[in-house]
């Protein structure tokens, strides 16, 4: 076990381990890291607290020193000169009439280097917008292109649920998401309704995929035939949460049906919609699809 504290960098950012040395780091007090873009100003999530070796990414760097109030300005300065860097960047940006959205400006503690984020529809040839950017900043610039979730991420908007974005405010990576979650959930396919401000499948689609996937093990289909204390029918509908299904049923073939509502236990599947008997049909294809 190796002792580690837990940095980040952005409010929902990913979470780094570094080598606090002999210091007790609290949660929430600002450090000195180097990373692979530079020196840089992080908070930390999780204080002094052991971790697996085989968990960290080898070697650990060591937190240089606990932020103080000197740092504190310069990382408060830092981020004014960001503001003034955005706002050359998209006079630039205009002059040269490039196809090109600028999405956010971010400079390295120790002023190295200015990274530009931004999106485009295609390959974008900013060579002669660079050369300008390190004319005038003097020092190394990035021009790095982004994806629709990177830029939902950076700017923070109101999702449909009325909250801030979850990829905002808490959630460190981008976990993949498919239309078979939907499915498994009964949602709507309608893309309007199960799409984010991003354009692409719901991050929440994912938080409670696993409990709908072991509930749907043992759930009927619509469509298919089962038999209970009431007679045979076919189900009308489903309700995985309540492990319950709606079914037309009757004791003998020319009696009107009943309709009832059923736990599953107390059911059996004797032929599914397709005409495959139910000790044929092998277990549901849990395994995830391409990302949308």
């Amino acid at each position: 076990m190796t002792e580690v504290v837990g940095v980040r960098f952005k409010k929902a950012g990913k979470i780094y381990y570094f080598d606090p040395g002999k210091e007790k780091i609290e949660s929430g007090a600002h450090v000195i890291v180097e990373t692979v873009r530079g020196i840089e100003y992080g908070t930390v999530v999780h204080g002094n607290k052991a971790v697996n070796e085989n968990n960290l990414v080898s070697p650990l760097k060591t937190v240089i020193r606990v932020a103080t109030p000197k740092d504190d300005d310069i990382y408060a300065s830092n981020k004014i000169k960001e503001k003034e860097a955005f706002e050359i960047c998209l006079k630039k940006i205009a002059e040269k009439n490039m196809d090109m959205k600028l999405i956010d400006t971010e400079m390295t503690f120790d002023r190295n280097k200015l990274i530009f984020y931004f999106t485009s529809d295609g390959r974008v040839d900013f060579r002669e917008l660079v050369k300008d950017l390190a004319a005038i900043f003097k020092t190394r610039i990035e021009l790095r292109q982004i994806g629709v979730r990177d830029e939902a991420k950076m700017l923070n908007c109101i999702g449909i649920c009325g909250r801030s974005l979850c990829c905002s405010t808490f959630l460190g990576d981008f976990h993949p998401v498919s239309i078979k979650m939907a499915k498994e959930q009964n949602l709507s396919l309608n893309p309007t309704k199960i799409s984010g401000v991003c354009g692409r499948l719901m991050c929440c689609l994912k938080y409670e995929e696993d409990v709908y996937e072991e509930l749907n093990k043992n759930m009927p289909n619509v469509g298919d035939t089962i038999k209970s204390e009431d007679g045979t029918g076919e189900i009308l509908s489903t309700n995985v949460l309540m492990q319950q299904v709606k079914a037309a049923v009757k004791k003998n073939p020319n009696d009107a049906p009943t309709i009832k509502v059923y736990p599953i236990s107390e059911i059996k599947v004797i032929k599914r919609k397709k005409g495959k008997k139910a000790k044929d049909i092998p277990e549901p294809d849990l395994s995830y699809e391409d990302d949308y």
